[in-house]
This record gives C-alpha cells, structure tokens and sequence, in this order.
C-alpha cells in the first residue's frame, strides 16, 4: 500500500470536528490493518467517534514505541478554495484537500508504513508497535487521545512516541535543520471580565460602561511579557546559530538579520508568554449600555509555567484595571529532554536521507496530542513528520484554503515510519535465528 494513495483516499472522508464522524475513516483503515496481522480495536467514549488502536507485538518484553496521531480536521469553506476540500485531488505534484498536512498526511504514511512492514513479515523482537489513529484532536481531544490515555492507558501505554508537530527542513544561513518538536507550550487562555450599570444608551451618563473599563487591559494586550531562557530555547538557538547563545534578545535579533521568517514562525513564539486577544463581548443591544464586558485573550506559556506564574506574568502586562481576570481550562505545558534512544535514532535516519543536515528541538507554540501521552505514560514524545515543503508554504495552508502537500513529501514521511520500528524495536527473526 502506498502512503500517497491513502492520503487521497483518507481526505474524501469529511471528519470536519465538529462533528468529527471519524468513524468511516477509521473503519477504512482496520481492514488493511488487520489483513497485514495487526490486532486491532476501535475504543469509543460515544459510539459514532472511535479511536484505532494497533498493535504489532514484540516478541520479547521491551520499550514501546507508539506512531499516534488523529483523523479529525478543522472546518473548510469550499468558497475559498481553488479546488474541492475534500477531493483529494492529485494535481502538478501535490495531494489537495482538508487535512492533507493537518494530519491526514501523517496518518497514511504513519498507517502505509505499518501495513508493509507487517506484510514482509516483520516483527518486533523486543516491545511492542502501536498505533494510534485518534478523533476529536482540534477541540481537545475530550473523545481521543486524553480519553485513551486517562481512560484506557493500557490500551496505548508506551515509553517513545512519535506525533505531529514539526519537520520541515530549512536552509538557514547555508545550514540544513529538521524542525523536531520536544514540547508544546501550556494554554492559559483567560477572559478578562469588568462589571458596571446597565443604562440606556441615549442618556450615556446614566449607568457605569463596563465596556469602557476593559479600554486599558485592551490597549495593552498588544505588548508581550519578555523574552525568558530555558533549556529548550538554549538549544534551539545555539542549533539554529551554531554558536553558543548568550543574551535570547540579541539572537532573536540575529535570527531576524538572517531569516526573519524563521524569527517570527519559530523563535520569537517560543521564547516565552505570548498574549493575542481574540474574542470581546459586551452589551447584547446596541442601544443599551452594558453591565458586563468580557476581553477573551488566548495566553500560551512554556512547557512547565503554573497559573500563578502567567498570572504574574499576565499582569505585568495589562496592569491595574477595575477587572478580574478568570482562566478558562488552563492547561500546563509539558516536553521531553531531547536525547536517548529515540533522538539518536532519528538523527541517524537524517543523517542518511540528508547528509550535513541537523535536528533543531523545538518547542511548539500550539498544542497537540503529545501532551497527553507525556502526562499519563512519562514518555519519550517528539512531534516529527519530515517534510522538504519550505515554512512559508506550509504555515499559511494549515487550517487555511487550499492545503496540499507534495507526493514526495509524504513518501518521505512513510520512509522515516518503516525504517524507525526495527531501528528501535529489533528484528524477532534475526534475533532468534
């Protein structure tokens, strides 16, 4: 089975979350699955929006390495779209259609993969290959990933792990880099709520404008909080320099003389707190002054930031107003250490498909499926689906119209995902012969 084929395949099955309706593509997948000798089951918290679980076991005890990602898409509004979002057509090269790199692309080559290598008759020597196609990841995965890992941790339970979440290769100031996800930052989004008097509108000294109080919080949400050292932003900024880092500032700007485009996609996000107002909601008749007015800011934190930490960091910003501030289901980011096994292996397979080239840890300024895995298992969890497509192709086609992704870069995918199960798990009959 080839990777490209089921990604067109994949995409003419509609799973716009919500509804989701994953189940139909999920189904399409166990057949070919369970043909190649996998065990398989589809775990469902509500019997339309299953999850496939696969597995391939080893034939001795040994670390589980999971191949996870998800099925459900964001929305598309064929109006915008040069072609039919769902078509999966083939055109000049590229594979068109809703979720062709958010993330139907990673689920075939990760699912291709899979179906080959158990057809030639491999297995593991040592622990067990699962595979993890999951509903409901863009509305947080209340359905999915985090219901099979709170609710179902047997079923998925494993020590490496391979998500989305970076890959591409760039050419930065005449060195090539694959983007490598180790974290994702923790959502703290929050609403910022004044209370006043209602009023009529015709008679605005009658009342107190709950609305006018935000008008500070409002005007300096713009600003960020400064930029902030760990570990993680150490690394990715002596990788991507090639040199060691001594003032984040100064590198950032560096970055900017270089490629601004890398600078503003990839450092600046993860280099601390991040604020972006996004929603405002105030009176509901334009005639009527309101009692209530609420500024909605989406606030993303670095992997490990508690709430008392944004708040504190929040308020620097926005300073004193008549206001409270309330997070809505904050969430603290995690990561793993880039290193062990899984890192060495994936630095082996870029070394051999792309001489010179050199991993770049990152952390993701979104969120992702990732965490859950972290958070239950204490597992080794990267975000990697190497792809050739450059940053400013693919930023602007994610959850935009007319997304597409090269044929190329989708066997490139598959390659990577056929060749790291033996790489880490061994062979079960060379091991016995």
């Amino acid at each position: 089975m080839k990777a490209p084929d089921l990604l067109q395949q994949l995409i003419r099955f509609n799973t716009v979350n919500p509804p989701g309706n994953e189940g139909p593509a999920l189904k399409f997948l166990k057949g070919p699955l369970e043909a190649a000798g996998w065990q398989c089951k589809l775990l469902s918290k509500v019997d339309d929006r299953p999850n496939l679980v696969a597995r391939l076991r080893g034939a001795e005890p040994g670390p589980n390495l999971a191949l996870i990602s998800h099925v459900d898409t964001v929305p598309a509004d064929p109006g915008e779209w040069s072609r039919d979002p769902w078509s999966g057509d083939l055109v000049d090269g590229y594979i068109w259609g809703r979720g062709a790199l958010d993330m139907k692309d990673q689920v075939a080559a990760e699912t291709a993969a899979c179906i080959n290598l158990a057809e030639t008759g491999w297995r593991p020597a040592r622990g067990d290959l699962i595979l993890v196609v999951a509903a409901d990841e863009e509305t947080g995965a209340h359905f999915g990933a985090r219901w099979l890992c709170e609710e179902c941790p047997d079923e998925v339970r494993c020590d490496w792990v391979l998500n989305e979440g970076a890959g591409e290769l760039i050419d930065f100031d005449g060195r090539k880099l694959f983007t490598l996800s180790v974290g994702e930052k923790g959502t703290f989004r929050f609403t910022v709520v004044a209370e006043g008097e209602a009023g009529h509108g015709s008679i605005p000294r009658v009342g107190v404008n709950a609305l006018l109080k935000l008008g500070p919080a409002l005007a300096n949400a713009h600003r960020q909080p400064p930029h902030e050292s760990t570990p993680d932003t150490d690394l990715f900024l002596e990788r991507l320099l090639g040199h060691p880092v001594e003032d984040t500032d100064e590198a950032l700007r560096e970055i900017e003389t270089i490629d601004p485009l890398v600078a503003k996609l990839l450092a600046d996000p993860m280099l601390g707190v991040t604020l972006a107002p996004t929603m405002a909601r105030a009176s509901n008749r334009e005639n009527v002054i309101p009692s209530r007015a609420e500024l909605v800011i989406d606030c993303r934190t670095p992997p490990g930031m508690t709430g008392e930490q944004a708040l504190e960091r929040i308020n620097s910003i926005l300073g004193e107003g008549d206001w409270k501030i309330i997070f809505n289901d904050p969430v603290v980011g995690n990561r793993s250490d880039y290193g062990g096994p899984l890192a060495e292996a994936i630095e082996e397979w870029v070394e051999l498909i792309e001489p010179g080239a050199r991993v770049l840890p990152q952390v993701m300024p979104g969120f992702s499926d990732s965490h859950w895995f972290r958070k239950a298992f204490g597992a080794t969890v990267f975000g990697f689906a190497p792809q050739r497509m450059s940053l400013a192709e693919t930023k602007p086609l994610v959850h935009g119209a007319d997304e597409r992704i090269k044929v190329e870069d989708v066997e490139l995918m598959e390659n990577l995902y056929r060749w790291l199960p033996p790489r880490l798990l061994g062979t079960a009959s060379d091991e016995s012969s």
